[in-house]
């Protein structure tokens, strides 16, 4: 373990090249996420890891005061060859050091690592719990848009083909916007959508770091789906890699006979190919096909386009405080009251 080495990267292109060149790629290292998590106020830590002159890892670090206690959150990370067992151990060796230096009680990871029984074996033998909270989106739904469009449609559930062509006939519009102007739609159609499926909402503060932090390298855009002057739907779409990323949205409950989330949805596959990406990843859907779950409509709805399942491996803790299991009782109980 002694020819590893650590460093702070603060060179962005430098970071950005390694977390390009990892597959699966994912935007939750990206510096841009980084920066976004900044703006909302949160410490970040770039951590490279070396062996020699050779960057093999990297984790890319936030800070999180919550006041269930204070831990080190790593969504999509660390980023390396998990099969190397002295250079995984260094990494959380590096990775305890700094949290007890920062008084934080445990780091919760979300590595892009599918949810097979090897590597829940994994990390059980490196030291971490299952988290009693999920972690960015562990079950998401992901589809192949290199296929010219005809061929998209053609593999689409009927109803969803259907209900595409008809939208066009709507006199539905979609603006794209690069910046933060106009998030603040966003935020009210968000509410909107809140009051109606029952789930905890993101901040408009967010969404405008998101904008401003991915807006300024083309990697993030505001779509906003328009019957005339009036807004209907809109969402942030993560461009990063090969990707684009269905992140966050909102709707009217309005105009139900209008079917604009079709619309929405195919004028951001038209953008993604336009862009010469390769996959659009809808993001959440319920981990699960029964009917009862609180996402199975918005989960119909994203299968109906065609694509396919990927589930990464739950959110992982490493306790490095006793105090830890506060948090994590108090999770465990606010999970079974909002029955997650």
């Amino acid at each position: 373990m002694d020819k590893y080495t650590t460093q702070r990267i603060e060179n962005k292109n430098e970071w950005e090249r390694f977390v390009l060149s990892q597959v699966p790629q994912s935007f939750l290292q990206s510096w841009n996420w980084g920066e976004t998590n900044r703006e909302m106020g949160n410490r970040i830590f770039r951590l490279g890891f070396m062996d020699g002159e050779k960057l093999v890892a990297v984790a890319q670090v936030i800070e999180e005061r919550a006041r269930r206690g204070p831990y080190f959150l790593i969504p999509g990370g660390p980023l390396l060859d998990w099969k190397n067992k002295s250079l995984a151990a260094f990494i959380l060796e590096e990775l305890k050091k700094l949290a007890r230096q920062e008084k934080v009680w445990f780091i919760r990871t979300r590595p892009e690592l599918l949810d097979l029984l090897e590597n829940k074996k994994l990390f059980s033998s490196l030291g971490f719990v299952s988290a009693p909270m999920h972690l960015s989106a562990e079950n998401t739904w992901v589809l192949d848009i290199t296929p010219e469009e005809e061929q998209l449609l053609a593999s689409m559930r009927k109803t969803t083909r259907y209900l595409i062509r008809r939208s066009l006939d709507k006199d539905l519009s979609v603006e794209i916007y690069d910046d933060a102007k106009h998030v603040n739609m966003l935020s009210k159609l968000q509410e909107e959508t809140v009051s109606r499926h029952k789930f905890v909402g993101f901040s408009e503060k967010l969404f405008k770091a998101q904008m401003d932090s991915f807006g300024q390298d083309r990697q993030a855009s505001l779509f906003i789906c328009r019957k005339g002057k009036e807004a209907l739907s809109a969402a942030i779409i993560i461009f990063y890699g090969e990707f684009a990323y269905y992140h966050h949205s909102g709707s009217t409950s309005k105009y139900k006979e209008l079917p604009f989330s079709y619309f929405l949805q195919w004028n951001i596959i038209k953008e993604a190919k336009k862009r010469g990406l390769k996959k659009y990843n809808f993001w959440g859907i319920a981990p699960n096909d029964s009917p009862k779950h609180r996402f199975a409509g918005v989960t119909i709805f994203k299968k109906g386009f065609g694509g396919g399942r990927i589930d990464w491996l739950h959110a992982q803790d490493l306790p490095v405080s006793p105090f830890y299991w506060l948090t994590f009782s108090f999770e465990t109980m606010r999970r079974i009251m909002r029955r997650l």
